[in-house]
């Protein structure tokens, strides 16, 4: 009796080959609907599933292989207890199960997808048959993957069968597989019922791995990047590296930074990243103007850093950005033009995002730690200006507030304790992740110089002690923009009074960790 082979399969790269292949050594092959169809029209024999049950497709193709004469032939394992059982039963042995499941990942990316054609797109039978052909590997062969098409049928001509380490390897893919399928499910289902669990009791995650990196945070820690099962719109698993050497962990982690903080404006705006902190972040009227005053904020750490830009790089941004090396740069696109000029950079990164989505807030945020992650949601918040609590004698003037609702929003992409020191819609001075906050205040006004008078400052939360704020006033900070809620607020603001510095409290604050 010759060997069968079950194909049921939604991506059909390489199938006719691979059936093709599979014909001539001698197996016959049984499959369902479409697979069927596309394998008759390529004059190769086939029976149908409905032959083999003596049962019809129903329910609009919902029950096509959920049947005994399927899967007794799938699970039998090789004991003659087994094989008599198949033989009463006339059921025949299936040795090679080829299935890839509906397209529910690529239906749910779909703009505008009803949960009504989500579900449609929830694969049934496909993941019964994977899992079964995985559990009795003993026997079974399972194909999941089009791209092992190939070293299957080398190992069937080269050794007339598919050999134990071979059908281990392919069981561990198929049930990573399915895994990972119903893991898209279960996020989906959480996604719809955010509102009703936002932390449901189980938290699925998984995802498929873009590339293999050369190296984690140091050359001697191994790591890769993965992609969830529908990355919205814009985000940076979505992006196309359009030139530029092989991206490093670190340069991944420096431009989801950037690319974040770029996107937090709507107005054209570039921030330069290193180590996942900026060191200049500007607005302007084009994202050349942009780019230049983010440069000219601390050209010092500029150099190797990472460019995110909220606009199309553009033939003017790309001949300011090839004057020094840079490491990566992440934009919506690059016109025809810029990419001519950057080409002069062969090493540096480009990587074209697309627009990013709207909204956001379907998004969960994920951090291991030791035995387990955290999950929150992340920080979206957009201060209204009309909520600003203004708490000193003198009130800010248009430009200050103007500048203050700038610096605020750049200190929630600064590592705590963040301090962050601005004019003009362009940063001067940084404080990042100091153990205390007139540490990092210290860090931000010395970078800003002479630059600190007439500036704004910005504190992630509040001011413990009124220190911070003497420390500005000496600078010639003339206004400050911190949470407020501290037991010793009314200090600080007495400090501001005494300096003739205007403060405001947002009753909001932005630890990042």
């Amino acid at each position: 009796m010759p060997k069968r082979a079950l194909l049921s399969v939604s991506d059909k790269t390489g199938l006719i080959e691979f059936a093709r292949g599979l014909t001539d050594l001698g197996w016959e092959l049984v499959s369902t609907g479409g697979t069927a169809r596309a394998l008759t029209e390529a004059g190769l024999p086939v029976t149908e599933v409905a032959t083999v049950t003596g049962f019809p497709e129903i329910l609009d193709g919902r029950v096509k292989t959920l049947h005994p004469k399927i899967h007794g032939g799938i699970l039998a394992r090789p004991t003659r207890e087994h094989q008599e059982q198949l033989q009463e039963q006339g059921i025949q042995t299936i040795d090679l199960v080829v299935v890839n499941l509906y397209p529910f990942r690529e239906t749910i990316a779909r703009p505008g997808v009803t949960p009504e054609e989500a579900i449609e797109n929830i694969d049934i039978g496909g993941p019964s048959m994977v899992r079964a052909a995985a559990k009795n590997n003993e026997r079974v062969a399972v194909v999941v993957d089009p791209a092992s098409y190939g070293e299957v049928l080398a190992e069937l001509q080269e050794q007339g069968e598919i050999g134990p380490a071979t059908r281990r390897r392919l069981a561990a893919a198929a049930f990573a597989h399915t895994a990972a399928y119903d893991a898209a499910i279960a996020a989906y289902f959480q996604r719809l019922l955010r509102n009703e669990e936002p932390f449901p009791a189980s938290f699925v995650l998984s995802g498929e791995k873009v590339q293999d990196l050369r190296y984690g945070e140091n050359p001697h820690q191994g790591a890769a990047f993965y992609r969830l099962p529908a990355p919205p719109p814009g985000s940076l698993a979505g992006a196309r590296q359009l030139q530029g050497k092989e991206l490093s962990y670190n340069n991944l982690m420096d431009l989801d930074a950037a690319w974040n903080l770029a996107g937090d404006f709507e107005e054209p705006v570039v921030a330069i990243i290193k180590h996942t902190n900026p060191c200049g972040v500007a607005r302007g009227e084009t994202p050349a103007a942009a780019y230049r005053r983010a440069y000219a904020a601390d050209p010092v750490s500029a150099f190797g850093g990472i460019v995110a830009c909220n606009r199309p790089v553009d033939g003017e941004m790309a001949r300011e950005m090839v004057e020094i090396f840079l490491e990566a740069v992440i934009a919506p696109a690059f016109t025809p033009e810029a990419l001519e000029i950057l080409r002069s950079k062969p090493n540096m990164r480009l990587l074209a995002a697309g627009e990013r989505a709207t909204h956001r807030d379907r998004e969960y945020l994920v951090r291991p730690v030791s035995g387990g992650f955290l999950v929150q949601e992340p920080d979206l918040q957009v201060l209204d200006p009309a909520r600003l609590k203004v708490v000193t004698v003198r009130q800010p003037a248009a430009r200050e507030r103007e500048d203050l609702l700038f610096a605020w929003r750049v200190v929630k992409h600064v590592k705590s304790n963040a301090i962050v020191v601005a004019q003009d819609g362009v940063t001067l001075g940084i404080g990042a992740g100091q153990m205390n906050r007139v540490g990092a205040a210290r860090i931000a006004l010395e970078q800003a110089g002479a630059r600190a008078k007439g500036a704004v400052l910005a504190s992630d939360a509040f001011f413990p002690f009124g220190d911070t704020v003497a420390l500005a006033a000496a600078a010639g900070i003339t206004a400050i923009i911190q949470p407020g809620g501290s037991l010793r607020d009314e200090e600080s603001i007495k400090a501001a009074d005494a300096a003739g510095m205007a403060m405001v409290f947002t009753g909001v604050r932005h630890f990042r960790h």
